[in-house]
Order: C-alpha cells, then sequence, then structure tokens
C-alpha cells in the first residue's frame, strides 16, 4: 500500500561542496528531481509509504540513481527502464550540476537533461487506473516534468484526471524553469500548460507562478501576497488550497523565509516568519514545503498549521547539502514550537 505517488524526472546531481563546478575535481552525488523531492521527503521525514513514476535510461547511471532512491525509502516499482544504446542517442539519463552559492555569490544549476528516458514517455505507458485503484491517498506533479516535452504534457494532464476519477487528492507545482521552456513557447508557453493542468488540482504549490501575466512577471512584496495569491486561486477555482513560500534574500547564506496560503475554509493565511534564517544549500527547500503542506493536509490540521509543517520542512533541509530531506518529524515539530516561529493569520 502507498500513500502518495509523484510522477516526474529523477536526475542525478552532481554538488562540487564549497567549490565552483568549472573548477570542480570531485563531485558528490545525489538523486534529485522537483516532484520526486516531495515524495522522498514525506517519506523519509514524514514516514508515507510514497512511489515515483518515472522512466530512467538502463545502463549502469540509471542504476545508480535507482539506488539513490531506494536508499531514500522510495518505492521504485513505477520506474519504466528504457534500453539504452551505450552512448545515450535514444535514452540517456538527466544530470544536473549544482553550486550553493555563498555570501555575494548566487546559486548555480547547470542541468544537462536534454532527450532524456523521461521525455519519452507517452500517454498509455503508465496503466494509472490500476496504480490509483491500489489505495491510494495523493498524486503529486508539477510544470517541470510537463514542460520536458510536448508528451509529457500529456502524460501529466492523463494521470491527474486518472486520480482525480479514483478520488485521490491531486497537487501541482508550477515549478517554472526557464531553460525548459526557452524553446518551448517561454513563459506565455508555461502559463498555458500551468492552467491547462492546475484546473485538475486540489492543491496549487508555488502558486505565485499563476499571478500577472506570465511566470516570474511579478515580485510580489509582503503587503501583496494576499492579492496575489487571491489572482492565483481565481485562475483555478476548482483548487481547494493555494499556497506558496515567501523569500528574501539578503546573501546566498541568509534568508528570510515564510509562506501563505489561500483556501476557502479560511481565507488567506500564513505560516511562521523565519528571520536571518542561515543558508547551507537552498536546492530542494520548495519541495521540503511542499512534503509538509501535503503531510499536514493529509493528516487533517488547519490550513495553517500544515503551513507550519511545510515552513519549517524547507528550513531545515536548507541546512543539509543536497535536494533530499535529512529532517527528522521531531525535528520539524521542535521547530515549529520554538517562540521565534509563530503561525500568523
Amino acid at each position: 500500500m502507498t500513500d502518495v505517488v509523484a510522477l516526474g524526472e529523477v536526475m542525478l546531481r552532481f554538488d562540487p561542496g564549497e567549490g565552483r563546478i568549472r573548477t570542480a575535481r570531485t563531485f558528490q552525488v545525489w538523486e534529485g528531481g522537483g516532484e520526486y523531492n516531495v515524495v522522498r521527503g514525506l517519506r523519509r521525514c514524514f514516514g508515507l509509504r510514497t512511489a515515483v513514476a518515472t522512466a530512467l535510461a538502463d545502463n549502469p547511471v540509471g542504476r545508480l540513481v535507482e539506488d539513490l532512491i531506494l536508499q531514500g525509502g522510495v518505492d521504485t516499482s513505477l520506474i519504466r527502464w528504457v534500453p539504452g544504446d551505450g552512448i545515450g542517442r535514444t535514452a540517456r539519463n538527466g544530470l544536473n550540476f549544482v553550486e550553493r552559492g555563498y555570501g555575494i555569490r548566487g546559486a548555480l544549476g547547470v542541468s544537462d537533461r536534454a532527450h532524456t528516458a523521461i521525455c519519452q514517455l507517452r500517454p498509455g505507458d503508465f496503466d494509472w487506473d490500476a496504480i490509483f485503484g491500489a489505495g491510494l491517498r495523493w498524486f503529486h506533479t508539477g510544470g517541470i516534468f510537463a514542460g520536458l516535452s510536448e508528451t509529457t504534457v500529456e502524460v501529466a494532464e492523463e494521470a491527474m484526471v486518472a486520480a482525480r476519477r479514483h478520488g485521490l487528492t491531486v497537487s501541482y507545482d508550477p515549478n517554472y524553469r526557464p531553460s525548459i521552456w526557452a524553446d518551448r513557447g517561454g513563459p506565455a508557453g508555461a502559463r498555458e500548460v500551468d492552467l491547462r493542468l492546475a484546473r485538475h488540482a486540489d492543491v496549487v504549490v508555488g502558486a505565485l507562478a499563476l499571478a500577472g501575466t506570465h511566470p516570474g512577471d511579478v515580485r510580489v512584496g509582503a503587503d501583496e501576497v494576499a492579492d496575489a495569491l487571491g489572482e492565483a486561486a481565481s485562475r483555478v477555482p476548482e483548487a481547494s488550497v493555494v499556497a506558496t513560500t515567501l523569500r528574501e534574500v539578503s546573501s546566498a547564506d541568509v534568508n528570510d523565509w515564510s509562506s501563505a496560503a489561500w483556501s476557502a475554509e479560511t481565507g488567506f493565511v500564513t505560516g511562521p516568519r523565519m528571520h536571518g534564517l542561515h543558508v547551507l544549500d537552498r536546492v530542494g527547500s520548495g519541495d521540503a514545503f511542499a512534503a509538509g503542506l501535503i503531510y499536514g493536509l493529509l493528516a487533517g490540521v488547519p490550513v495553517e498549521r500544515a503551513l507550519a509543517y511545510g515552513t519549517a520542512h524547507g528550513a531545515l533541509v536548507m541546512t543539509t547539502p543536497g535536494d533530499a530531506s535529512m529532517a527528522s518529524l521531531a525535528e520539524v515539530e521542535a521547530l515549529i514550537a520554538d517562540g521565534s516561529a509563530h503561525v500568523r493569520r
């Protein structure tokens, strides 16, 4: 039995530690991916049973990614293995090189993910009725997966429709990446796909990407968040919750960190506000927020408490290297209980 399934790409992340990609002689490797990070956090921190639906080229690199997924406790039975040709002409696995940044030097990501096995997924490749009919509770996907190819959009929509048909709660994260959309319509193309898919979602995280004329169009000040979330909610009227992280960057390693949400039940609410949060590695913090939010909503707690789980989990993930969560539920709850992290309406 599985609680949550995510649909998305899992890449091999290369981390030069405190150094730079262009001068590195050694890298530490991790697994990571926007949608996968959510179920990895739900498994390792929050103890839910999770799986990832993805595709990998069947070669030693793909098997390394599988081994890393297994170490994270995520079920690998939904991986589609695509035969490789030895040089990656027909199918390959995605790579992601990431610098953490420090002080005045921001984080840097250099992905190498074109023509990967997952880009070739087609509708019908997964038997969603069989998958979703096995007691699942939640399905998650996002704009990174949808943006990989024309067919991944169709696969995401097929899965979301099937999940709703089987009574699962569905979440979607626009998670806009300019590099993915550069040759596929740019921000306008991303917005079109986001609205197409988010209308099938009950919960939208990263919802500020739906405000303005296109993703990244507006920089939202603290006094504008409520209106921006209201605008996003108006574009996905079937969603019961729209949520977002809020970040102000003093330097690469010091951020102010918070969150906010809108729901029909509560209206606009905010999460804990953490000022001067020290950051080791911010990659994956938004996915960690989504994991905590989903955990709270599955547990049936109020939206404010679910926001607190997401905010605290995201903060803790930024204190460790790699995309993946190394936090425990006890640490998350202790951070929520700390007097410096009050939940405010």
